[in-house]
């Protein structure tokens, strides 16, 4: 039997940390070959803007070409928040059954007032956000591998979720959920601000977006989604001192006391045969998963509180991880395909 055809993908928006990170995993799979990779601002070789892929790839950034890109076999699209809203119908027109995978936040919300509460502006295609498929690998498995378009979760989103969804899914009765999330500079993306750029985090530790991140919506929708709809967030991000990494630590209250069993039940239950959630004692390290697809969880329980922490890596199982796996169910192809290796010690 002759081996099967590699899946040729694009990448559109290839010179940014969540295109560079695609293209370390995509590079080296066994099952797909990179065709296109776009760029708004970058021309020329591809590591150029990534130079940890120097004589690797002779790939060269292309303009964005809607026709060009419906010739894959799945796209991806790592851009900023509002310009795959604005893109993606294009390709869709020329081609309406290409598989495509967002990295964005553009297709998560399916509530035209609740994303321009949180985007800051009116969704150009509600309609079409509403045909996405919510991207959490973990909970979504099947919806994920009949899907055509995906929506790949937040790196907040992922962190709070794996933290706690278990205990919803459960039916341990989640009333609120405080959710204190230190994030590494790499989440601002490429480029610096003046609040953002590494220099100005270093050594430092402080909030933004308290009880306002657009994050918390998607994970609320989850939550009513599964089944707890009186669940409530206040999420904290805050800005860490360390390029990679999340570590997010969920304070949830419950409506009712739980036995510690009961709480440890729902997690072993949740991740039983989960290769990349990892059930660790004492608590997460970022260094530990950091540039790794891996996430690592851990509890604490005391009748009707339980503390939840995570850690992962942002731009791995946050984002271009996390979006290669669901690349890998929606193309039939093994799950873990070029993801399986660890994160580095020290």
């Amino acid at each position: 039997m002759p081996p099967a055809r590699q899946k040729r993908i694009a990448v559109v928006g290839g010179a940014g940390y969540g295109g560079g990170e695609l293209l370390r995993f995509l590079l080296f799979h066994p099952g797909v070959t990179v065709g296109d990779v776009t760029s708004r601002t970058d021309t020329g070789p591809v590591e150029g803007a990534h130079p940890n892929l120097r004589g690797l790839t002779d790939l060269r950034f292309v303009p964005f070409d809607a026709a060009r890109v419906a010739g894959h076999d799945l796209a991806f699209f790592a851009l900023p928040n509002h310009q795959a809203a604005e893109i993606v119908p294009r390709v869709l027109a020329e081609r309406a059954d290409l598989p495509i995978i967002d990295l964005s936040g553009d297709f998560r919300l399916d509530d035209a007032a609740e994303f321009q509460a949180f985007y800051g502006r009116p969704h150009p295609d509600i309609a079409l956000a509403r045909t996405f498929v919510y991207g959490l690998t973990e909970f979504n498995r099947a919806e994920i591998a009949r899907a055509r378009l995906v929506a790949n979760p937040g790196c907040f989103a992922t962190a709070v979720q794996l933290a706690v969804t278990p205990l919803v899914k459960a039916g341990l009765p989640v009333s609120r959920v405080f959710a204190s999330c230190v994030t590494g500079s790499s989440g601002s993306g490429a480029e610096p601000t003046p609040k953002t750029h590494h220099p100005t985090r270093e050594g430092s530790l402080s909030a933004y977006k308290v009880l306002e991140h657009q994050h918390t919506p998607e994970i609320l929708r989850q939550w009513r989604e599964a089944g707890e709809a009186q669940a409530r967030l206040y999420l904290a991000p805050q800005s860490g001192p360390f390029v990679r990494g999340i570590f997010a630590c969920c304070h949830v209250l419950l409506a009712r006391a739980a036995t510690e069993a009961a709480v440890e039940a729902a997690f072993r239950a949740a991740y039983q045969g989960e290769r990349f959630v990892r059930l660790v004692p004492g608590t997460p390290d970022v260094r530990v998963v950091a540039r790794s697809n891996f996430a690592d969880l851990s509890w604490k329980a005391a009748g009707d509180v339980v503390v939840a922490l995570c850690a992962l890596d942002n731009l791995v199982k946050g984002m271009a991880g996390q979006a290669v796996q669901n690349m890998n169910l929606m193309l039939g192809l093994e799950e873990s395909a070029s993801l399986l290796f660890p994160g580095t010690n020290p």
